[in-house]
């Protein structure tokens, strides 16, 4: 990867912490030669970190101070393989429920049509995952900005029911993988089982192009954790890299505090956190239609 044509972003207040802003489909080939030219830029950090490749599972690649990071991957071999012995029938039915409901899913090309049906999918609800959808009344351009990153190497897939776009996909292809990066349907028609359908979708475009993995953000139990279980993902460790750029930020690897502060609580801990967030968000946001 171009150092050059990166693009970084920082988090972190007293420690800031950069990255690539698309480290699930960017990757860094040449990290000693990308560090050294992110040194000498002289950038606002203390400390670099970047996501080890796919397939390179359970594999430290380089040699820097490492963590696990447990992403959610399927498998792939053929379509017949993982509809007839990685998912259960409940998975199978609900895979079948949106042609039975009338719902097509097919590939569909990047188009303004695509953007205003996405759009549509946006506003159709104010709060997703148990907290404001930050996707909820973004106008026209917002929207197409968002979505038209790496269509040279994307697919899109849409659900539609007759001509209305209810739920979408978007792949990125990469080295011998495919990442979701969008997999989004109005709430409104989830009794057609829409992201079902387009999840069956996928696997089957992957064995088609004889891809092996399918990725789908961070592997957990909360939120989406039993979605993604119930067609067959799995936890999957790949390495994530911390590279000091300063004093600063070697201190603060060898006290190990490149964490953000909930990842040392308890996790009931944090499943209560989460329950309070989402009762919070629920008493304050109005269903509301978006601005035009």
């Amino acid at each position: 990867m171009n150092f050059a044509q990166t693009e970084l972003i920082t988090k972190g207040r007293w420690l800031k912490t950069l990255r690539l802003r698309n480290e699930w489909y960017d990757f860094v080939t040449q990290p000693e030669q990308f560090v050294r030219e992110l040194k000498e830029s002289k950038p606002r950090a203390d400390l670099f970190t970047f996501l080890g490749e796919i397939p390179d599972r359970d594999t430290a690649k380089y040699p820097f101070f490492h963590e696990w990071e447990t992403i959610a991957v399927l498998p792939i071999t053929t379509y017949e393989h993982w509809w007839k012995n990685q998912i259960n029938d409940k998975t199978r039915n609900m895979a079948r429920k949106p042609g039975k409901k009338g719902v097509e899913i097919r590939l569909v090309e990047f188009s303004d049509d695509l953007v205003r049906g996405i759009m549509g999918i946006n506003n159709d609800c104010p709060m997703r995952q148990g907290r404001p959808f930050w996707h909820y009344g973004a106008d026209f351009e917002t929207t197409k900005r968002v979505n038209i990153s790496y269509l040279e190497t994307s697919q899109f897939v849409g659900a539609y029911l007759g001509d209305e776009l209810i739920g979408y996909i978007k792949l990125v292809f990469g080295d011998r993988k495919a990442s979701l990066m969008q997999i989004l349907a109005k709430i409104s028609q989830r009794d057609k089982a829409p992201t079902n359908g387009l999840m069956a979708k996928a696997v089957e475009i992957c064995a088609a192009r004889n891809i092996p993995h399918l990725h789908y953000a961070l592997f957990s139990r909360r939120g989406l954790g039993e979605f993604k279980m119930n067609h067959a993902m799995e936890p999957w460790r790949v390495a994530r890299y911390f590279l000091p750029l300063n004093a600063k930020g070697s201190i603060a690897l060898k006290l190990n505090l490149q964490h953000k502060w909930s990842d040392y609580l308890p996790g009931e801990w944090v499943d209560k956190l989460v329950d309070l967030r989402v009762k919070w968000y629920g008493n304050r946001v109005k269903d509301k239609a978006p601005p035009e």
